[in-house]
């Protein structure tokens, strides 16, 4: 925003907008080619603006943070602004390209990807094979169960003799996520993972197309953390009351899998197998704006210029469409779908619109967006747990009461 616009939003003079930088309540920039004109973040502005609005009426600031409002706790772990995410400061997109599953893990958990090659290191996993020998058992026999509901099963089997896992503290917590993690591909999958975790994926969903885990790696990667969303509230509601990092993983399951968070990619399926049998997706979309109202998988607030994860997800879809040689009516169906329905819109495709892309890419079997999404977000999961126990604040926000006053 220019100096005029920033100072209008805020109700402030331009003098005391100069101030707000020179205090580091502001970052300004110059403009290129213009070296006397300084430009002001937008999400600088905004927060300061909504900081002025608590003050006025905090009751109303409060309410609003819990529907994409002001921010309600800090966080070191993902930033998202202007319409880029960073884990710990890094391009989320560039690790998904780069850096092993193992590194973000590290990298979220601990604040240093060098800490892969000790958290999934013989010596820590050596426990979680022997702890997860009878939930896998298990769950190999269970095979009526999706693949979020195998891994909800192996949970608290896998907890019952993780002792370990009780110890809370800052060096404990990321071994025990790197047990629980492995736990969860193992459940996936249905027999015991390996490192580098995405090969688990891949030979048992793609059995000698090792090519695919890179595709499958950058999917987990982008998957990994989102700022504040349900599940990760969840986790760290979980762990604020000192529960386990099983118990704040088991919760974040449950919030996640539903059709308002990861479960979304199960409707978007749907949305492409329709789309695949219609005549005129125009037509096919319109109508079914007629009747549901919305288009799952697109359109994302925190991304009004579109999702780069989804991009990035997208890109390579289509790039291994063209490699396979697949037919035009399954290999250009997701970018098809995607025009029609941003001539229609103006909407762009999110996460959940680009993983069945790339599932479908690659003909993994039904269900499998959602695995990814589930086993790459519980990365993040332990992540603000982790965060959370280092906090050691109970996370219990009070009600405004609006129900029957009691008479005296």
């Amino acid at each position: 925003m220019t100096a005029v616009q920033a100072a209008g939003r805020l109700g402030i003079s331009l003098p005391t907008l100069y101030s707000y930088v020179s205090r580091g309540m502001l970052r300004s920039e110059t403009v290129a080619g213009q070296p006397r004109t300084r430009r002001y973040l937008r999400e600088d502005i905004r927060r300061l603006a909504d900081q002025k609005e608590a003050r006025r009426d905090p009751a109303k600031a409060a309410a609003s943070g819990l529907h994409w409002g002001s921010p309600v706790l800090e966080s070191a772990l993902t930033l998202i602004a202007e319409g880029r995410i960073y884990y710990r400061g890094i391009d989320a997109i560039e690790l998904a390209q780069h850096a092993s599953v193992e590194e973000v893990a590290a990298l979220l958990w601990t604040g240093d990807r060098r800490q892969a090659s000790s958290l999934f290191s013989r010596a820590n996993l050596a426990s979680e094979q022997e702890l997860g020998r009878t939930a896998l058992s298990l769950v190999a026999k269970a095979a009526h169960l999706g693949p979020v509901e195998r891994c909800q099963l192996a949970l608290p089997l896998a907890a019952a003799t993780d002792l370990a896992a009780y110890d809370l503290r800052p060096a404990a917590v990321p071994k025990t996520g790197a047990r629980i993690l492995r736990l969860l591909f193992s459940a996936m999958c249905r027999r015991p993972a390996s490192t580098p975790l995405e090969l688990s994926l891949q030979e048992a969903w793609l059995p000698g197309r090792r090519g695919a885990a890179d595709l499958v790696r950058a999917a987990l990667i982008v998957c990994a953390d989102h700022e504040l969303n349900v599940s990760a509230f969840t986790a760290r509601c979980i762990a604020s009351a000192r529960a386990t990092p099983y118990e704040a993983v088991a919760g974040s399951l449950a919030a996640l899998k539903s059709r308002r968070h990861g479960g979304l990619s199960v409707e978007v399926e749907v949305l492409f197998r329709e789309a695949a049998r219609a005549r005129n997706l125009r037509q096919f979309l319109g109508e079914r704006l007629r009747l549901h109202t919305d288009l799952p998988g697109f359109s994302h607030r925190l991304y009004p210029k579109g999702d780069p994860r989804a991009a990035l997800l997208l890109s390579l879809a289509e790039r291994e469409g063209r490699q396979r040689g697949r037919k035009n009516a399954l290999r250009g169906l997701p970018a098809e779908l995607a025009e029609a329905a941003r001539e229609l819109t103006g909407e762009y495709p999110t996460l959940d619109f680009a993983l069945v892309a790339l599932a479908r890419a690659l003909n993994l079997p039904p269900q499998s967006p959602l695995a990814l999404f589930a086993l790459g977000r519980t990365i993040g999961s332990i992540a603000h747990a982790i965060e959370q126990y280092a906090d050691d604040q109970l996370i219990r926000p009070r009600a405004r009461y609006v129900g029957i006053v009691p008479e005296n």
